[in-house]
């Protein structure tokens, strides 16, 4: 059963473009993108910072990039949240770094170069971070409360994806694994509700911050700050209201179904079929 793994951003590149070519000739490139954002917190208080997002570009992507993404541009990027885990070759300690791997990117400047913000134009001058999520969750919610008396809750939640590779035919998968982070009384809700194995939709934005070791090292962690978070494969009253097993004709006018002609939502079980996906990097051409 496949998973939503996407994240989509409007921010800009903070350094010249590196290009580089991987050994069978592909191009690719890591963006460096910083999203400004602004937000009231659950107090009520205005909250402003930066994220910051590495974004892998390959092939014509990365090319484009290269000869038109200049530092200070705006861009659009579409792609999934990637993980990569790796040991340091001197502490021997397990690293991880999550980036975004593009599938999409829009260059957002106008020919003639950016202008001036409009006065009094706040409101549609927000950039974008959004991160949705469909998957399995790996481990019961932890509920906790802040010094400040808030509530939050943490999940973990694993996306699969299934692809064919394009060189060799075989079917590809890979599970990617997100930190979800939940505030308020929809931390609460979520801690009483969702358990380990049930499948969720998640969207929110995207937040990496850093922390020290107790070795005083510095490290990082992403995590989707979620602002929905939907349990999935439950029975609804007021959908199953408006299923009928009988087809309405053409000619017929539109209407909705008596519910006693509702079948219960588990009454005709569906066997999906799988949908095959190519692609076009091969995976000794990935850098990690």
């Amino acid at each position: 059963m496949f998973s939503l793994n996407r994240v989509e951003i409007i921010g800009y590149q903070t350094q010249p473009v590196s290009l580089r070519k991987v050994p069978s000739g592909t191009s690719v490139a890591d963006l460096n993108i910083v999203v400004p954002y602004s937000f009231l917190s659950a107090e009520g208080t205005p909250v402003t910072g930066k994220s910051f997002h590495t974004v892998t570009v390959w092939g014509g992507m990365a090319d484009v990039a290269g000869q038109y993404l200049k530092p200070g541009a705006q861009v659009y990027v579409s792609g999934r949240l990637q993980p990569d885990s790796w040991e340091d070759t001197e502490s021997k300690e397990k690293r991880s770094k999550t980036k975004i791997v593009a599938m999409d990117m829009i260059l957002l400047d106008p020919k003639d170069g950016q202008s001036e913000p409009p006065s009094g134009g706040e409101s549609v001058l927000h950039l974008l971070n959004r991160a949705q999520a469909i998957g399995n969750v790996t481990r019961d919610p932890e509920l906790r409360t802040t010094t400040g008396g808030q509530s939050v809750v943490t999940l973990g939640v694993a996306s699969n994806e299934r692809w064919k590779d394009k060189a060799s035919g075989e079917m590809k998968e890979r599970t990617e694994f997100h930190n979800i982070v939940v505030w308020g009384d929809l931390a609460k809700t979520v801690a009483q509700t969702v358990k380990k194995g049930r499948r969720v939709y998640v969207t929110g934005r995207v937040q990496t911050r850093t922390f020290e070791t107790q070795a005083g090292q510095k490290r990082y962690t992403t995590e989707i700050i979620a602002d929905q978070v939907t349990v999935l494969g439950c029975k609804n009253a007021d959908a199953s209201a408006s299923v009928s097993l009988t087809p309405r004709s053409e000619s017929s006018a539109p209407s909705a179904p008596s519910p006693k002609s509702s079948p219960a939502v588990d009454e005709a079980p569906v066997s999906v079929p799988e949908i095959k996906y190519e692609s076009e990097i091969k995976p000794e051409d990935l850098p990690f």
